[in-house]
């Protein structure tokens, strides 16, 4: 039994009213539960933890934190306690979304919220909006603080006042936990410069490169074009740190466990201000070891179980997203192994998926997302997938290559014909997305746009080409439909309910210019938004018929992600049908087709699984009935069909 189900069954027996529950009380028996594990897991990770008494001051730390966390917030842990796993219901929709490009500031998105309820959307995932350098600072994900607002997005009072209104409306927000860097202009990075031992030992930083070199030895580069290389030399403190992702950003030191419980406290503090689910951003790169690439290292996972496990003592009702873009194989271990499988993220984003997608819509097969996804080891009953097409990154290309050349392709030719097909260099290709940092050593690539440039649409308006603006709204709605059937919480970027295109105006900004994912960061269009139910055009068909996909998945509790998703692979290779089965009356049996042709299917195993009644089919999607006229299913370019018993 994981840590989540013990603490449930622990508050199932605790008064129904959980205002009158005694709130230290179940404190004390939460830690209690935690406390064996917390202590492993901090000794494995600091066996000197004992000689240095930094393990006492860990357990003194916790009641502390949990005195700090507001009323009402620790009320409504007890709630999501006796409410099961509330992340997994079909009811949660999410939408990802920079605020100052929304509606100006947090005061300016707090007037929205009628938006978010029309369209069915009840979880906001907002990008930082904590205080960061001026200039370059990664989107704000070089933090100068972890709680305190930015004045261009407002005051912690109107951040407040968003999740208050959210609550009220039964609506959920999600901030980003940059754990493993801060800026240069972080206050701890500012003691480091003045030249305080204690903070220069909070960062990994050196008098000389005889270590930096030995790193660099196995370290790869995350932005060669950019940031080459892993070390900066910094002149006020006359060392060298550790800059893995731009020289702005430095990487803490987990293995000073006071970086941990400094850490800890500022995670708390960020939960306190009423977020519900909280990102933990770059966590594959959290634990640095000489000889390795210091990603997906076992003390990374052995850290993030860690908050994890106090961060559910301090505020059970608050749950962690695992943001690591790694290989398939890598990303479920972040639900935890093992003695700690389920113990670690409750959600982690299902990239895996979203990279085959595209895949899929390039080729037009199916039979490597196939592949790929029948050898994905099951993830634990708790644990489930944010599902998205796409965010505010890049696409990276992070399949398996055994399966590439399984099905009987070259895998750096297959990856380079990706790139080409998305990347403007293919005539024929309708997708108008461009080349992310390219690595001439070794070919890789990744690919930035928006989801309706990428998919047809800028090309077919440009064009004034109907058919290909036809067929780019159905890969848009298709590919939609599937993450909102598909086991997992669908999060929506902003933009791409109305088929927003690429956004240029990046190229004319000296500090956004280098950075070509800016094509895909565009301000909300709200003139197109008062259009839309005045004025038929493309983006009009998108925002209706998603709202309407939206509202389905939420009445259709088979939807709810509790590993009932069953694959089935079809003989035709444009074909892709999966099942959402509960052995009832509600099961729904999912087929689409990725090609721009009509394809067909035998109904014979549509039937076998009890779909057909009496030589009808009934599709959600359409909220009428199919009658087959012969043996074989017609399903039209880019069609989704959810298809039902009942």
């Amino acid at each position: 039994m994981n840590q989540t189900s013990l603490h449930r069954m622990l508050a199932s027996n605790k008064p129904d009213n959980p205002e009158k529950a005694n709130l230290k009380e179940l404190f004390d028996l939460r830690l209690s539960t935690n406390l064996s594990i917390i202590q492993n897991l901090f000794l494995s990770l600091y066996p000197e933890a004992t000689l240095q008494n930094s393990f006492p001051l860990l357990l003194e730390l916790l009641p502390e934190l949990y005195k700090k966390r507001p009323e009402n917030l620790k009320i409504q842990d007890l709630r999501r306690l006796k409410h099961a796993n509330w992340y997994q219901s079909e009811k949660m929709v999410g939408m990802q979304l920079y605020v100052d490009h929304f509606n100006k500031n947090l005061k300016g998105l707090e007037t929205k919220i009628g938006y978010f309820e029309k369209l069915g959307v009840n979880l906001l995932h907002i990008m930082p909006v904590t205080t960061r350098p001026k200039g370059e600072n990664d989107g704000g994900y070089a933090v100068n603080s972890y709680t305190q607002v930015d004045k261009k997005y407002g005051s912690k009072a109107d951040l407040l006042n968003l999740t208050k209104k959210l609550r009220s409306k039964n609506m959920h927000l999600m901030m980003d936990f940059v754990v493993n860097h801060t800026s240069d202009e972080f206050p701890w990075a500012k003691k480091a410069m003045a030249g305080d031992k204690k903070y220069q030992d909070y960062y990994y930083t050196y008098p000389d490169r005889k270590l930096p070199d030995e790193f660099e030895s196995s370290l790869p580069e995350v932005f060669p074009q950019t940031s080459p290389g892993n070390f900066t030399f910094n002149t006020k403190m006359n060392r060298w740190v550790m800059t893995v992702f731009n020289d702005y950003q430095w990487d803490l030191n987990y293995t000073n466990p006071m970086v941990f419980m400094d850490m800890l406290t500022n995670l708390v503090e960020l939960a306190n201000l009423g977020v519900d689910v909280i990102r933990f951003d770059a966590l594959a790169f959290l634990w640095k070891k000489l000889g390795t690439n210091s990603q997906n290292l076992p003390e990374a996972h052995s850290l993030v179980t860690l908050f994890r496990m106090c961060l559910q003592v301090v505020a059970p009702g608050v749950v962690l997203l695992a943001e690591a873009i790694v290989s398939p194989q890598e990303i479920i271990k972040y639900f935890g192994e093992g003695i700690n499988k389920g113990n670690e993220c409750e959600i982690a984003y299902n990239a895996t998926l979203m990279a085959l997608l595209w895949n899929s819509i390039a080729t037009k097969k199916t039979h490597l997302l196939y592949k790929n996804l029948m050898n994905l080891p099951s993830k634990p009953i708790e644990g489930t997938w944010i599902n998205y097409i796409r965010c505010h990154d890049d696409i990276g290309l992070s399949f398996d290559d055994r399966y590439i050349y399984e099905v009987g392709w070259d895998a750096s030719s297959h990856r380079k014909f990706l790139l080409d097909y998305y990347c403007q260099k293919l005539d024929w290709s309708p997708a108008m997305g461009q080349v992310f940092m390219y690595n001439p050593k070794n070919g890789d690539g990744r690919i930035t746009g928006s989801a309706a440039s990428l998919l047809g649409l800028e090309k077919g308006l440009d064009q004034n080409d109907e058919e290909l603006i036809k067929l780019a709204v159905n890969k848009i709605l298709m590919l939609h439909a599937i993450i909102l059937s598909y086991g997992g919480i669908p999060m929506i970027y902003a933009g791409d309910e109305i088929g927003t295109l690429n956004d240029y105006s990046y190229l004319k900004n000296k500090d956004l210019k280098e950075d070509n994912r800016w094509a895909n960061r565009p301000k909300q269009d709200w003139k197109t938004v008062a259009g839309l139910d005045k004025i038929d055009t493309p983006q009009t068909q998108i925002f209706h018929s998603l709202k309407k996909l939206i509202r389905i998945r939420r009445n259709t509790p088979v939807f709810a992600d509790i590993n009932n998703l069953l694959l089935h692979p079809t003989p035709n290779a444009h074909i892709f049908m999966f099942e959402r089965r509960n052995n009832s009356d509600e099961d729904v049996l999912v087929i689409c087709n990725f090609d721009e042709k009509l394809h067909m299917i035998d109904t014979a195993g549509v039937a076998s699984k009890g779909y057909v009644a009496g030589g009808k089919l009934k599709d959600l999607v359409l909220g009428e009935s199919i009658t087959l006229k012969s043996s074989l299913l017609e399903i039209n370019p880019y069609q989704i069909l959810w298809l039902s018993k009942s």
